[in-house]
């Protein structure tokens, strides 16, 4: 048992490794990727699972005096800012290219299940981004009515609706799981065990990143300056928003937990709408979906020594 921990602790000290191998396995080995795909929701789940096991119920419970202020981010981040893009979309002209309906959906989703783990990676506690992770998905049926009401083209939002409960299903599952194994098994974790955990973590997450990579490997041999332009796309809109958020977060009473919000700002579960939405609307959505994840598993790479800078020097 010793030498499992050490493994895993050795993990996660390059569990960003972990991320890059995921992705380059995911654009080397289509096929791979394509086998993955139907196992996204238990992997999905262990990521969840994993991440409540860390930090425990007490510290979610812990931090509920924060709850108005994370209502309050999601519907920034799920219902404000889908909204205003739509708005100056129409008024732009090109609110029906896939650039701007890409945006939208990227905008209206939750966070992904791995925010918090993409947190610790960073070096910051996760707990504030497992709160918007769950209430992130608990109130999308609410949230996506502005965005799809003014942009019917998008779809049912009935059908987002059973997504949505589908995926809420999973997180109490998980979540509950985890919590309460913390809570009455394993209720002070070693250091070393915390490591494995984030080891075992890094290791899903790798795994999770395949199976939504099955169209990028094509489109970088095929039509190379279409992925080049998809990928530029997403890093702006991932990088950029987690950039801005960290940088007006720092002036509220959150700003110990920016880096949890900032996670979460530029780290969307744009593949929810993929069980969502009819083929017609998400098939030109495919490549953006996985250039996204590029920028997505980069995060504790490309973000860390922004992150690292003391709140007062943003």
């Amino acid at each position: 048992m010793t030498a499992i921990l050490a493994l895993l602790g050795l993990t996660a000290r390059y569990g960003r490794v972990f991320l890059v191998a995921g992705l380059v396995a995911g654009v080397m080995l289509p096929d791979l990727a394509l086998a993955m795909k139907p196992w996204l929701p238990e992997l999905v789940g262990t990521l969840l699972f994993l991440a409540a096991l860390r930090i425990g119920p007490r510290a979610a419970v812990g931090a509920i005096g924060d709850l108005p202020a994370t209502i309050g981010a999601v519907l920034l981040f799920q219902l404000f800012l889908p909204v205003v893009l739509i708005l100056v979309a129409i008024a732009g002209g090109w609110i029906v290219s896939p650039i701007a309906i890409s945006l939208v959906l990227m905008l209206s989703a939750p966070s992904i299940s791995g925010s918090p783990n993409l947190t610790v990676m960073t070096g910051h506690d996760p707990t504030a981004a497992l709160r918007l992770l769950v209430l992130g998905t608990c109130l999308l049926p609410l949230t996506v009515l502005g965005p799809f009401w003014l942009l019917p083209e998008l779809g049912s939002a009935r059908e987002v609706f059973g997504a949505a409960g589908r995926l809420l299903a999973v997180i109490a599952l998980a979540g509950a799981t985890g919590f309460l194994i913390r809570g009455f098994i394993l209720r002070e974790l070693s250091v070393e065990a915390v490591r494995a955990i984030d080891g075992l973590s890094a290791i899903a997450m790798a795994v999770v990143v395949v199976g939504l990579m099955s169209a990028v490997g094509p489109a970088i041999v095929e039509t190379p300056v279409r992925f080049a332009g998809w990928l530029l796309v997403a890093c702006l809109a991932d990088f950029g928003l987690q950039f801005v958020a960290a940088h007006l977060i720092r002036h509220t009473r959150l700003r110990d937990d920016h880096v949890a919000y900032a996670v979460v700002a530029g780290n969307r579960n744009i593949a929810l709408f993929l069980i969502a939405l009819p083929a017609n609307v998400t098939d030109p959505l495919l490549l953006f979906i996985g250039c996204y994840q590029i920028p997505m598993y980069l995060t504790p790479i490309v973000m860390r020594r922004f992150y690292r800078v003391a709140p007062e020097r943003l």
